[in-house]
């Protein structure tokens, strides 16, 4: 999976920063990526002390990335890796944040699918002025400018980047993407902590 990835960021021919964040992962990934960040002067990996959540990891990785364009993606490979060379085709268009919006996901029952749409149909209708993309994930892409905003705000600690990313007020425009089945793992996301989340 590793080589994968390595070739889908070589885009272009320009170089590329591979930024891991450890959640407070109770198997080998810490490991793991230990022995890949050796191997590759590309790869960076922060490691949290404990669980802190999704959000937190999202927002550290941004707050350590260097490039030009900083790509999240889950590590559990539901986010197509070929998806990143349209997503630069998309930034030499101009545009500087990508949202990544799911036509269907592989590993996510009806209740779940049921429960996503409505958590957009609900914010948007109680919303006058922000409008988010329905299904959009947290498989999105931003410029080094939406970068330097998100880094001077939006620090609450309950946050929602995947929200926030699609209002800072940049060019912004979605790719579609099918969601694949998680190649190990399973969502710790339950009913009840979606239901907290919104």
């Amino acid at each position: 999976a590793f080589c994968s990835i390595e070739q889908n960021l070589e885009y272009g021919g320009g170089g590329y920063e591979l930024i891991f964040v450890n959640d407070g992962s109770t198997d080998a990934s810490m490991n793991i990526l230990e022995v890949i960040a050796q191997q590759n002067k590309n790869v960076r990996v922060i490691s949290f002390s404990r669980n802190f959540g999704h959000e937190a990891a999202m927002i550290a990785g941004i707050d350590h990335a260097a490039g030009d364009v900083i790509i999240c993606m889950d590590a559990d490979l539901q986010h197509p890796l070929e998806c990143i060379a349209p997503i630069m085709a998309k930034f030499e268009e101009g545009y500087e944040v990508i949202s990544m919006v799911r036509t269907s996901n592989k590993s996510a029952g009806a209740i779940k699918n049921f429960t996503s749409r409505a958590f957009y149909r609900v914010i948007n209708a109680l919303s006058d002025q922000v409008k988010l993309e329905e299904n959009a994930s947290d498989f999105f892409a931003i410029s080094r400018n939406v970068a330097a905003v998100l880094k001077e705000n939006y620090r609450e600690k309950v946050r929602f980047l995947r929200g926030y990313v699609q209002n800072v007020g940049f060019p912004k425009t979605t790719i579609e993407y099918e969601a694949r089945a998680r190649v190990a793992g399973e969502s710790k996301y339950s009913i009840r902590k979606l239901f907290q989340f919104s």
